[in-house]
């Protein structure tokens, strides 16, 4: 069973993956974790950290279905990591997977042109590439504003040496991918809504583990 966390940039998804994986392990489940993009492990892993060090340009600059394209190759690069993953574990879980991409290219375009980029992410994901859908995508629903805080807050990573990336700059571009993400998961069955701040008040990290793990649970027996 394939799980993938999803949200913007600061809102705890590699934090927890991770715990989810562990808790899961406590249930007596064999888990695992695959987080991408994986900058140091791929072709255009490498290509995406080049991307979102600014690169190949700003956001505007770059063509939402080009670089879906550099997130895309990722994944299908890894496909035999995640293919022995899936054969050897009871439940796979992903630090951003088609979502991601789907939410972050969508977020650059107009509205009314966001079906065809989804339609093309879709097509190049599931179908061409050929790419297991999750059974289950938990969305961590965080404010831009937060996210951006917390981001500013994590350490050094191996892509970049700035505190925010090109994505995690830009407040207003992180708003719209929220509101994507948000569009993506209402109404639908393979998707889930974890909310990240309730009252104006940031969730402790053990509130939010709490709820992914039943939501994960009850997706199993299912």
């Amino acid at each position: 069973m394939l799980i993938a966390i999803e949200g913007i940039d600061g809102s705890g998804k590699g934090t927890q993956a991770a715990r989810l994986v562990e808790n899961l392990e406590d249930e007596g489940y064999s888990a695992t974790l695959l987080s991408f993009p994986r900058y140091e492990r791929t072709f255009f892993g490498r290509a995406v950290g080049r991307f979102l060090n600014g690169e190949f340009g700003s956001l505007a600059d770059a063509n939402p279905y080009l670089v879906s394209l550099l997130f895309a190759g990722d994944r299908f690069e890894s496909r035999d990591d995640l293919e022995i993953a899936t054969q050897e574990y009871d439940i796979v879980v992903l630090d951003r997977y088609v979502g991601s991409n789907i939410a972050h290219q969508g977020a650059k375009l107009e509205e009314s042109a966001r079906a065809g980029l989804v339609d093309f992410v879709e097509t190049l994901e599931f179908k061409i590439y050929n790419r297991p859908r999750p059974k289950l995508n938990i969305l961590l629903d965080l404010p831009a504003e937060t996210a951006q805080t917390l981001v500013g807050r994590k350490q050094t990573r191996n892509y970049t040496a700035q505190s925010h990336d090109l994505q995690e700059a830009d407040g207003a571009y992180l708003d719209a991918v929220r509101r994507m993400y948000l569009t993506l998961a209402n109404g639908h069955d393979r998707w889930t809504v974890v909310e990240c701040v309730r009252q104006e008040t940031l969730r402790s990290i053990e509130e939010i583990s709490a709820e992914i793990l039943q939501t994960v649970l009850q997706a199993a027996k299912s």
